[in-house]
């Protein structure tokens, strides 16, 4: 078999750790403790856990938005656990973030078109802003959007519609893996099947690795191949969903199963629900 995409072995992220002025160490606070984290090409895994579990953290840290302590991580093949930022950065294009709160992480003084065109450009992605632009136009109307959206900002859309502007930017450089973090806690029923739907299909279509993070379960069992679920730091439980949700082995999974029991099981969901609604 093929080495992950991605991969993290005994990843550890400490906060706060520092040294007086008097030269003596100060001990921080461990986030992650020991976590081991694999992700094949093409695959989409789930990382549940309730708040403070780490969930977040390990994401960001698999895109090394911030430092770890201890561990490994490869992409590709590559070691970029303390990789230079200038060696980094042909990699950012290739590794794409998805955040909980689009309205934070779209510049509210840009266009839509000039949030989704420049990092073609910066990128080389396109060779042109009128090639930049044929993209943009086919994204916009891959995620159903309408082309009137360029010519607004952020806040002139709803949230579902920023979402979906969030998800065009990432899918818009091409990716080879995209880390999404919450990106449908606050929607409603309709529109997160719109989101999850789509997510699904550019996986597929584009032949994308994906980290979706999530403590809603069922959201991770429609749309996740493999699950972690992580508990203070660790991770103590990993393996097929439909293992895991049918036949938890650790008993804080069960007990997480128990407090937001699933309903039966139904693969077509995501497609019923959104197929009847009109877009938000």
């Amino acid at each position: 078999m093929s080495e992950p995409l991605l991969m993290a072995t005994g990843l550890e992220v400490t906060y706060g750790g520092r040294r007086t002025l008097a030269g003596q160490r100060v001990d921080g606070v461990k986030v992650l403790h020991g976590v081991d984290v694999a992700i094949r090409r093409g695959e989409t895994i789930g990382i549940v856990g309730e708040s403070g579990s780490g969930k977040t953290t390990l994401g960001r840290a698999l895109l090394r938005l911030v430092d770890t302590s201890a561990g490994e991580i490869r992409f590709d093949g590559t070691d970029i656990t303390h990789l230079p930022d200038a060696n980094m950065r042909p990699l950012r294009r290739r590794m794409q973030m998805i955040f909980q709160d689009p309205m934070a992480s779209l510049n509210p003084r840009h266009t839509i078109r000039r949030i989704l065109v420049e990092p073609l450009l910066l990128h080389g992605v396109a060779r042109d802003r009128q090639q930049a632009e044929q993209r943009v136009a086919a994204i916009l109307e891959r995620v159903t959007l309408p082309q009137a959206c360029l010519d607004r900002n952020p806040h002139e859309l709803s949230g579902g519609q920023r979402q979906r502007i969030g998800i065009a930017r990432a899918a818009l450089l091409e990716p080879d893996f995209v880390l999404a973090d919450e990106i449908v806690s606050g929607l409603d029923v309709s529109t997160q099947a719109q989101v999850l739907n789509l997510l699904k299909e550019l996986s597929t279509d584009l032949g994308l690795s994906m980290a979706f993070i999530s403590h809603d379960l069922s959201v991770i069992r429609a749309i996740c191949d493999r699950v972690y679920v992580m508990r203070q730091g660790r991770v103590v439980e990993e393996g097929p969903c439909e293992r895991v949700f049918s036949a938890p082995a650790s008993p804080y999974t069960r007990m997480l199963l128990d407090a937001i029991p699933l309903p039966e099981v139904d693969p077509d969901w995501l497609w019923r629900v959104s197929g009847n609604e009109d877009a938000a």
